[in-house]
């Protein structure tokens, strides 16, 4: 079959969903820092076992919002 539509394909993602998947990467990049820069024994210090895996889980919630965030019309 022959496709007469002379319109491009579209991405699922728009510019803005991207940008804010890789903002979500570095935010989660970060906790995982957070969480080597420990100096306690087997990370059970504060930044191994609260701030790190908060700032994690930030990042991951972060991820799904960029994902699931309706893509803009770029003009």
């Amino acid at each position: 079959m022959e496709n007469n539509n002379n319109t491009s394909p579209s991405s699922a993602f728009g510019r803005r969903n991207f940008m804010l998947m890789i903002i979500g990467l570095v935010i989660m990049a970060v906790g995982f820092i957070l969480m080597s820069l420990d100096t306690e024994p087997y990370g059970y210090g504060f930044l191994g076992l609260t701030l790190g895996p908060i700032v994690l889980v930030a990042g991951f919630l972060f991820q799904f919002y960029a994902i699931l965030a309706k893509p803009r019309k770029d003009v």
